[in-house]
């Protein structure tokens, strides 16, 4: 094996290594955050009935949640509630906005 190719195996060694890394630093610095997402947007766990991704059917269905930045959830700007009180999400499953039926 020539002394190119052996350098040329070790640098794509070390840049798939990084890669990994970055890929799980990334991954760890998210959070589940319930009653965020509106109807079909959910990443997954969308309550009795449902299956996973896309699969909520209310907005901001309180037991649907969808991976956002770590420490984010709560600061996420949603509308009010039809009473007037404040929506905001959470890092649990909240029984606000579920589906009639």
């Amino acid at each position: 094996m020539s002394k190119t190719l052996k350098t040329a195996a070790i640098v794509g060694a070390v840049a798939a290594s990084f890669a990994a890394y970055s890929t799980t630093a990334t991954a760890q610095a998210k959070e589940k955050c319930f009653g965020v997402s509106l109807a079909g947007q959910n990443d997954c766990a969308a309550g009795p009935g449902t299956t996973c991704a896309g699969s909520s059917t209310v907005d901001y269905q309180g037991n649907a949640w969808t991976l956002v930045d770590a420490g984010t959830c709560a600061e996420i700007e949603l509308p009010a509630m039809a009473d007037g009180s404040a929506r905001t999400g959470s890092l649990e499953e909240l029984g606000r906005d579920l589906p009639q039926g």
